[in-house]
């Protein structure tokens, strides 16, 4: 993929514009892309990855983003995030990842600033730009800057270039927060985001590396891979025994397979529902 190495170059390029940055790192595959290329583009001094943690992070992606920076030798910290604590996040609203990002740049740009960092980056890419992402909105008022995307990388891209590389989060699962996993509207708790790391933990443990549990109030709606639905069918008595265990009642199995952002598929008849970004 000549291209994908030219994008990467591009990105490369644009770091080195900046003296110093402040990577938001989840320990996901963009991220991680990003900030190989900034230590490349910078070096080690000049690079700090800060992961936010707080309670739509799941819980078994601390460690492994403790790892990978301990992998790429780079400056690592952890800052504490509270959305639910933010007015408005809790009901759910479409706009919710708007707040989330808010959040999390109100505590990466006065650290970066306090710290003497010029830049602040993330890892959206360019795939986000046909989503709905409002958190992009944020983003953009915050002056915060996106070098994968700006640059055009696609997730397949992304994933060629890290391999390459030889970074191990190449074909790692997509990640995503667990408040994405509760439909627009119905309330975010501790105790349904909560019941979704542990339902989806258990479903990894089974071997199911790219999996989603949906919260659907009594009901949860599994979504996994096409190819992996024979294999699901196979244990789902122990999948529904265990999951009502967890306070779900129903426990069904999405026939269409895992995809990203399947909940916003209920806002495609509602063009336009948040100025500027895509449906």
């Amino acid at each position: 993929m000549r291209s994908a190495w030219e994008k990467y170059e591009r990105v490369l390029t644009q770091l080195r514009t900046w003296e110093s940055v402040v990577v938001a790192f989840s320990g996901g595959v963009d991220s991680t892309l990003l900030l190989q290329a900034a230590l490349t583009a910078l070096g080690r001094e000049r690079v700090l990855a800060v992961t936010a943690v707080s309670e739509t992070y799941p819980v078994r992606e601390l460690a492994a983003a403790r790892s990978l920076a301990q992998r790429l030798n780079c400056d690592h910290l952890e800052v504490s995030t509270r959305e639910l604590a933010i007015p408005g996040y809790a009901e759910n609203p479409l706009q919710r990842c708007y707040f989330c990002k808010q959040e999390l740049f109100s505590h990466l740009l006065p650290l970066a600033h306090a710290r003497g960092y010029a830049q602040v980056v993330f890892g959206a890419i360019a795939d986000d730009l046909g989503e709905f992402r409002p958190g992009l909105q944020a983003a953009r008022e915050r002056g915060v800057r996106a070098p994968l995307l700006e640059a055009g990388l696609s997730k397949r891209e992304i994933r060629f270039v890290s391999r390459e590389l030889g970074l191990p989060t190449w074909d790692k699962p997509s990640l995503a927060c667990l408040s994405s996993r509760i439909p627009y509207g119905q309330r975010i708790t501790l105790e349904k985001l909560s019941r979704i790391d542990q339902a989806e933990f258990f479903l990894q443990q089974l071997g199911f590396r790219q999996v989603r549990v949906r919260h659907h109030e009594q009901l949860a709606r599994i979504e996994v891979p096409p190819e992996d639905l024979p294999q699901l069918v196979d244990v789902a008595g122990m999948v529904a025994e265990k999951l009502r265990s967890l306070g779900f009642t129903y426990v069904t199995l999405d026939l269409q397979g895992y995809r990203s952002g399947s909940l916003n598929e209920a806002l495609r008849v509602q063009p336009g529902s948040v100025p500027g970004e895509q449906v």
